[in-house]
Formats: structure tokens, sequence, C-alpha cells
């Protein structure tokens, strides 16, 4: 069973916490996590891109020259694909890239992620992220304090506008609630910060 020092905003050790082994203590499993993270990605693209075909462009109503005796290759249009100003021949058009993975894969990519930042000594557990008010240098402050890298997620218990507000001014800070929490977001940041609530929460989520 993993044992992580639990932090106060000053960087403080005020406990010890005992982390779940059905959670955080998993074997990794790379390859359920780099499919969680490919179906991310795809699901957040949003296909709109598009080009216009032979028939969408403007122009070309007629026929340019007669089809024999000038010389010319034959052509029935100026706005066929090999002409300039000519539709584009097999170019993207809107599509939905989602795709949905078997929820059990799902949640072990997430375990796996989680267990990984354990085992590389990623994952800070802090007592509680209290502010009065929007205060972005609190937290700034805060994360100097417990040594977060510059790319941090800190998991929130529940919706907290003070903490979320203030760390969306910072480079490279996230926030995520725990139903929110993403393998993609996990493994992409250098540090996971839990709140010690939201800790608590994952597990009897996720246990």
């Amino acid at each position: 069973m993993p044992v992580v020092a639990v932090l106060d905003m000053a960087g403080k050790k005020v406990a010890d916490l005992e982390l779940s082994d059905a959670v955080f203590g998993v074997e990794p499993n790379a390859a359920i996590m780099h499919a969680a993270v490919v179906n991310y990605l795809a699901n957040q693209r949003q296909g709109t891109q598009s080009t216009l075909t032979r028939s969408e462009v403007s122009g070309g109503g007629r026929k340019p020259w007669r089809q024999k005796g000038t010389g010319h290759a034959r052509q029935g249009s100026t706005r066929s694909p090999q002409w300039t100003h000519g539709g584009i021949a097999l170019g993207p058009k809107p599509r939905d890239y989602y795709y949905s993975i078997n929820k059990k894969e799902k949640q072990l990519a997430l375990k796996s992620a989680l267990s990984d930042k354990v085992l590389t000594e990623s994952l800070i557990v802090l007592d509680s992220l209290t502010l009065e008010g929007y205060k972005t240098k609190t937290v700034v402050d805060c994360l100097k304090a417990i040594g977060a890298a510059k790319k941090t997620l800190i998991v929130l218990a529940s919706n907290d506008a003070y903490a979320v507000k203030s760390a969306a001014n910072i480079p490279g800070v996230k926030t995520a609630q725990v139903n929110t929490i993403n393998t993609y977001d996990i493994l992409n940041a250098d540090t996971l910060v839990l709140v010690k609530d939201a800790a608590k929460k994952i597990e009897e989520v996720y246990a």
C-alpha cells in the first residue's frame, strides 16, 4: 500500500496518507494508457476542415475549347483539379473523429496513470487548498513551497471558484475535479497535486 506525505500550503509535512492499492498501486499498463490518450485526443478534434471540390468552386461552366483540332489536351472545365483555381481532388471534408473505448479499459488507464505518478514520485498530496478570494500569487507560492514542476495538474474535490480562477493565470498549471480527470491530463503533467479530500474521493469512485 503506497504511503505518501501530506503537505500543507507552506510545504511542511503534516501527516502520512496510505493510498489504496486498487487505485494507486496497480502495475502501469503502457498499452492501455496509450490507447486512452489516443482516444482522448481523437475525441478533441473538431473535424471541421473542408476543401472545395470542382463542383463547389466558382466558374468553369463552359468547356474552354472544342474537343478536337486545337492541339490542346481535351478539357471539360477550367475548374478541374489540374487547373489553377480549380477544385481540390480528394481533399478533406467535415467528419466526426469521435469513438469510444471500453469502460474497464478507460478505468485501468486512469489507475495506471495514477500509479505511475506514485512510482515516479511525481504525486504530491496537499492537505487543503484554501483561498480567501482570487489570489494567483498564493497558488504560485504554494506550488513553489511543495516543489511542484512547471506543468502541474491540481485535482480538487469540488468546484472551488477561487482555486480554479487563481490557478488559471499560471502558465502550465491546470485544475480539474475528481469527476473530470482523465489519463491524458495526468500523464501530460510533470507533477500531480491531489488535495487530500480529492484523493479520498478518487479511491471511493475507482477502488
